[in-house]
């Protein structure tokens, strides 16, 4: 035996989508109910142990045994799941992997598994198996009745007169659909199978599992909680919910203060015109308004859509029995760029805290001192909300060493380019904000001396300018807001462009590469990026090897009238659509990826430290206390083998809690 494709149904109590597949899997209601599987290729097996039917010793044997493959789409359900169910069933065929103080070690070693959901991935087609049949033409394809099935045998019902006051469908309460369920299990590993055979020419390299393993590895680990600051500050929102509401409704009268409609014509009633009441037009109407009335009933309103408990929630759902959060990670989550995404708690989208006394008020919640809290801040929603990081916590004796690299797209977007003013203020530790308004603007700029001011507009253009954007990119950045003027808009993108001529040239020598390979079909090369195109496939070889991969491309037309490139991808609308791409957005492809790149390429330099969590540039480090911060910062600043040029910086700090430094 050398290779198994698998598929489970299973059923738990607990809600998969907000807890995700390891609390769902450790519940002591979890039963794998259906295990379909092929031995090498060979014809799928379902084994009903719902119904009593048992797995053979030979697959039971192989699950734990490396040298046999295990294949499965999102193969983390899969493993997860049987190694709970090992353990708990057959524990004599359970191994762990890892070192005992690892808590990684606690399921079946990643190692020996692979997963065509992360090989469609990387081929740029969809993370949904029905998505990937239909992309690819499949002749079999995954049944569409599957979802109402898994509805009925997979997650608890409502008790009914009607169904005897049940809270669980089992095979007898309906054995037609039960059936159907078995073809439906047999049909998915078809599925599955056939995506891996059409995908055969186009190998995922042998780095990317090892990437993918060590993901799975860091999902295994988690991330501890500190459960009495998530239970007090759902408590504490609370509490806060009720004194404004109580204050809102004081102010206005209204029954509701927050309903959309009826805030509307209370505020129409004060000669106040209001389209929306997102965060953005209530910021705009406090600062246009000159009733005093007005403005404190909409600050009480920022107050309190403030969404801070949410995240708590999203935390108190995920923690699993040994109070850490797993599986908040996706491997090859942004197929255009091969980035992870965020999941259960969302890592990369927390508020950042400006608290000068953090601690202490973090203090105040553990304690569970809300009135200490009220009393001492204006707000206490805005203080819940900065704390959000600081629930994530090292197990007791370790702590956290956080290390990030200092303007990593930046750096990589001169270096590709060649942009060598860019890279020699890289290289003397200069503030690029500050050496880009000094270049745009021919006069010397000094964060905290000479043309301060200046340095706003150097880093607003900077985050909007750099693929190519406009005013349009200006606008969204906050230009205005931040007190621009419209007339500053154009001479802003103009001087930019000028000051960054390398940038803007490489911009449209990738455009040219990219058309010249979709109508010639021949590979180009642009310093050292190569674009090649095989069997209706672009690609584009970046310097680690990777590939981006991007489906049927053609040469369209685009809203200008002019020639663009376009292919087929999950587009803003989640759905598979044709998405049009030009040169700067190409670019900021392959920046993103190559910046992602080299934080794979630190991950595997650390990975003999238990990394815990990572968001985009940074890194978060369970350590014993005697790990040393500049050692772990120098190792993450290495410049990686298949870039060995480019000059990168770590910067870092120890804390006893997450949060932002």
């Amino acid at each position: 035996m050398k290779e198994l494709s698998i598929d489970l149904e299973t059923f738990s109590d607990i809600d998969i989508s907000k807890s995700g597949v390891y609390k769902y899997a450790e519940s002591d209601h979890f039963e794998i109910l259906l295990f379909g599987v092929s031995i090498d290729g060979g014809p799928v097996q379902v084994y009903d142990l719902a119904c009593g039917d048992h797995v053979p010793e030979e697959i039971l044997s192989a699950l734990a045994d490396e040298s046999v493959t295990k294949w499965a789409f999102n193969a983390n359900f899969e493993r997860i799941c049987l190694s709970n169910w090992l353990k708990r069933c057959h524990p004599e065929y359970f191994l762990g992997y890892s070192i005992p103080e690892d808590p990684a070690g606690h399921y079946l070693n990643p190692e020996s598994w692979k997963c065509t959901m992360i090989w469609s991935a990387y081929m740029g087609l969809p993370l949904s198996l029905e998505g990937v049949g239909a992309v690819l033409k499949l002749q079999n394809q995954k049944l569409k009745e599957g979802k109402d099935l898994i509805r009925y045998f997979c997650t608890p019902c409502k008790p009914t007169k009607a169904n005897g006051g049940r809270t669980r469908n089992l095979p007898q309460h309906d054995s037609e659909k039960w059936m159907r369920f078995k073809k439906y299990n047999l049909r998915d590993v078809e599925v599955e199978m056939a995506v891996k055979k059409r995908l055969a020419k186009y190998p995922v390299p042998d780095f990317i599992w090892d990437e993918y393993h060590l993901d799975q590895e860091i999902n295994d680990r988690g991330i501890a909680l500190d459960m009495n600051i998530v239970r007090n500050a759902i408590s504490f929102d609370g509490r806060s919910r009720e004194t404004l509401t109580a204050s809102m409704q004081a102010i206005t009268g209204l029954e509701n203060p927050n309903s959309v409609q009826q805030m509307k014509e209370w505020l129409a009633d004060q000669g106040v015109e209001a389209d929306a009441l997102d965060k953005k037009a209530v910021k705009e109407l406090i600062r246009n308004s000159d009733s005093q009335t007005v403005q404190t009933a909409l600050m009480l309103r920022q107050q309190l859509a403030k969404s801070s408990v949410k995240k708590y929630q999203a935390m108190q759902n995920a923690v699993c029995t040994d109070g850490r959060a797993h599986g908040m990670f996706q491997f090859y989550g942004a197929n255009r760029s091969g980035r992870w995404a965020g999941r259960l708690i969302q890592l990369q989208n927390l508020p950042q805290n400006h608290l000068p006394d953090l601690e202490q008020a973090r203090q105040y919640v553990i304690d569970g001192e809300y009135d200490m809290l009220d009393l001492l801040y204006d707000s206490v929603p805005t203080v819940l909300s900065e704390l959000i990081r600081t629930a994530f916590v090292p197990r007791p004796g370790y702590k956290f060493i956080v290390s990030d690299f200092s303007a990593i797209e930046a750096r990589v977007l001169a270096f590709l380019a060649g942009e060598t003013w860019r890279s020699r203020v890289f290289a003397e530790g200069k503030d690029i904000y500050c050496a880009s308004a000094s270049q745009m603007f021919g006069v010397p700029v000094e964060k905290h001396g000479v043309n301060s001011h200046l340095r706003q507009k150097g880093k607003i253009a900077e985050l909007a300018l750099g693929y190519g954007g406009s005013i349009g990119a200006l606008k969204s950045m906050g230009a205005l807001e931040m007190g621009l003027s419209e007339d500053e808009l154009q001479p802003l993108v103009t001087s930019w462009r000028e000051s960054n001529p390398m940038i803007t040239a490489f911009w449209w020598d990738v455009d040219r590469a990219v058309k010249k390979t979709v109508t010639e079909r021949v590979k180009t090369e642009v310093r050292g990026i190569k674009f090649f195109y095989k069997s209706g496939m672009l690609f584009i070889q970046l310097p680690s090897g990777r590939r981006l991969a991007y489906v049927k491309p053609r040469i369209g037309t685009n809203q200008f009238g002019g020639e663009s490139v376009t292919y087929e991808g999950v587009g803003s609308t989640k759905k598979w659509e044709r998405i049009e791409s030009y040169g700067p957005k190409f670019v900021e492809n392959i920046v993103q990826a190559v910046s992602r790149d080299i934080l794979c390429y630190a991950m595997n330099t650390l990975r003999h430290c238990f990394i815990v969590g990572h968001v985009h540039d940074e890194l978060i480090i369970e350590c014993s206390p005697g790990v040393d911060l500049k050692a772990v910062c120098e190792q993450m600043g290495r410049s990686p083998d298949w870039m060995p040029d480019i000059l990168l910086r770590a910067d870092g700090y120890e804390t006893q809690f997450y949060k932002k430094d």
